[in-house]
C-alpha cells in the first residue's frame, strides 16, 4: 500500500509517501520558523495561509523523488488534530479532496501517534509495549503505549510544554524562534554550576509537569543582570546551559519515575525536543542504569513532518479503517480516544 501523508499541524508543511512494504518513498518539508520569527510565534492565520502556498508544489515534489504515478496511490493520510484549526483544515481539504478524485481512503491522523511511532521508521524500531515521551512545542506527556492505538495517559504538563518553555525563555535571550536548538546551541559554552535552576515537580510523587515557574525563575535571572537579555555573552550562555540542564533533568527524572512504575524495559521518545543532544545522552545514561532500552527517530522525523503521518495512517489503513464523510479536524483531541488498531 502507498499512503501519502500530509501534515499541517502548526507551521510546518509536510508531505511524504510511504510504502508498507518497501518503506519510505518520499519526504519533503517547508518550515515557516523564518515567516514566525518577526513575531517570536506561531500566527495561526499566516500559518495558514503558507500551507496553502506550499502544499502543491511539495505533493509534486514528493511525486517525482517517488517516481510515483496518481494511480500508484493507494490511500491519503493528513493530520485531522490536535493543531491549528486554520492549518488542519488546508490538509484536510487537500487529503480529502485527492482522496474523492482518485477513489481511494483516506484517514485522518492524530499529530502526536504520528510522532510516537516516528521511530517506527528507524532500522532499529521499538517493540511493543513501551514508555513514550512526547515532548513538543505544544505537548509534554508521558505515555504507557501498550499495543498500538492503546495509549494510556500517566502524565503531561499542568502548564507551559518543555519545547513553549524553550521558546519564551529564548525570546528573553534575545535568541530567534523556534527556541530549542538556539538555547541548545548558546548552552555549549556555557556554565552549568553558575546558576542552580529549580527542577520542577520532582520533589514530589507523580508524573506531572510543569515548567512555567522555571520560566519565570528564568527570566529573574536575566533581569538581574546588567546589560539587557541576560547581559554579556558568557552570562547569556551560563543562563541558557542552566535553564536547559533544569529542563533535561526534570524530564529524565520523570522518565526514570515512569520505567519503575509501569516496569516497562523500552523507551521511546519522540517530538521536536527528542532532538534536544543533551536530553538524548542523558535519558540513555538514565535507560542503561535501568536496564531499558532508548528509541527515537532521527532528527528530520522529530520535528513535524509527513513521513509520521503516511506512516501512521498506514498502519490504520491496512487495519481497515478509513474516515466517514462527516470527519472533521480536531483542534482539541486527546490521545487516549484515538482506538486500538485492529491486528
Amino acid at each position: 500500500m502507498k499512503v501519502l501523508g500530509i501534515e499541517t499541524s502548526c507551521d510546518e508543511t509536510g508531505l511524504a509517501i510511504y510504502d508498507s512494504e518497501a518503506g519510505l518513498l518520499a519526504d519533503a518539508l517547508h518550515s515557516q520558523a523564518a515567516m514566525h520569527n518577526a513575531y517570536g510565534g506561531v500566527v495561526p492565520e499566516l500559518a495558514s495561509r503558507d500551507h496553502i502556498r506550499h502544499l502543491i508544489p511539495l505533493l509534486n515534489k514528493v511525486m517525482a523523488q517517488s517516481q510515483c504515478q496518481s494511480q500508484d496511490i493507494t490511500g491519503v493520510a493528513y493530520t485531522r488534530g490536535p493543531g491549528l484549526i486554520g492549518a488542519l483544515l488546508t490538509g484536510s481539504v487537500l487529503a480529502r479532496s485527492l482522496a474523492w478524485t482518485l477513489g481511494v481512503p483516506v484517514i485522518g491522523v492524530h499529530h502526536m501517534e504520528g510522532h510516537l511511532l516516528a521511530p517506527m521508521l528507524e532500522d532499529k524500531p521499538p517493540a511493543w509495549p513501551f514508555v513514550a515521551l512526547l515532548v513538543s512545542g505544544g505537548h509534554t506527556q508521558l505515555i504507557a503505549a501498550e499495543e498500538p492505538g492503546c495509549y494510556r495517559l500517566l502524565g503531561e504538563s499542568v502548564d507551559d510544554a518543555a519545547g513553549e518553555a524553550f521558546d519564551k525563555v529564548a525570546t528573553l535571550l534575545g535568541l530567534s524562534y523556534p527556541g530549542g536548538p538556539q538555547i541548545a546551541a548558546l548552552a555549549e559554552q556555557g556554565n552549568q554550576d553558575r546558576f542552580r535552576f529549580p527542577r520542577p515537580m520532582t520533589d514530589r510523587p507523580g508524573l506531572d509537569f510543569s515548567f512555567s515557574g522555571l520560566k519565570t525563575f528564568t527570566r529573574t535571572r536575566i533581569e538581574e543582570q546588567e546589560g539587557p537579555c541576560g547581559g554579556d555573552l558568557q552570562t547569556r550562555q551560563d543562563i541558557a546551559r542552566g535553564f536547559e540542564e533544569a529542563v533535561v533533568d526534570t524530564l529524565t527524572i520523570k522518565c526514570r519515575r515512569a520505567l519503575r512504575q509501569t516496569g516497562m524495559k523500552r523507551l521511546v521518545i519522540a517530538g521536536g525536543v527528542s532532538a534536544n543532544r543533551r536530553l538524548r545522552q542523558r535519558l540513555e545514561t538514565m535507560a542503561t542504569a535501568e536496564g531499558a532500552g532508548l528509541y527515537y527517530a532521527r532528527p528530520a522525523l522529530c520535528t513535524d513532518n509527513g513521513a509520521m503521518i503516511a506512516y501512521a495512517g498506514c498502519q490504520r489503513l491496512l487495519a481497515g479503517e478509513q474516515d466517514p464523510a462527516d470527519a472533521a479536524p480536531r483542534p482539541r483531541w486527546p490521545l487516549t480516544e484515538v482506538g486500538r488498531i485492529p491486528a
